[in-house]
């Protein structure tokens, strides 16, 4: 249940965010496309984001964590290429994108954290 409440999260701000980013388009505005970009993303933050991390542990140290927005851009973009009907402009629209999914992301999430404590979901 936890899981279904975090991608219903994830779509809304995927929604939110391709609405404030004119270099970020959701066919149609569609929630099902927003629901599958969502998915997408956490199956590659999950999957692939980890891999990518280690293999570029000498510039993220160097960067001082920098680097790590860049590999949430290359997420961004390559859930672009996977997900019909989802596209972003470029590479500074994708790291922004991300900025502002995550938080959308946070603003949503405290906000559900402030109804689990009043006995709300």
């Amino acid at each position: 249940m936890k899981f279904l409440i975090q991608l219903v999260i994830s779509t809304l701000a995927v929604l939110i965010a391709s609405y404030i980013l004119p270099g970020v388009n959701i066919k149609d505005n569609s929630f099902l496309t927003a629901l599958i970009v969502a998915a997408v993303l956490a199956f590659l933050n999950a999957v692939i984001k980890p891999i990518m991390i280690i293999l570029t542990i000498p510039i993220t140290v160097i960067t001082l964590g920098l680097f790590l927005l860049v590999i949430n851009a290359l997420m961004i973009l390559l859930a672009a290429k996977i997900v019909d009907g989802f596209h972003v402009d470029g590479f500074w629209w994708a790291l922004l994108f991300s900025l502002i999914l995550s938080l959308v992301t946070s603003i949503l999430e405290g906000i559900k954290k402030r109804d689990e404590n009043e006995g709300g979901i």
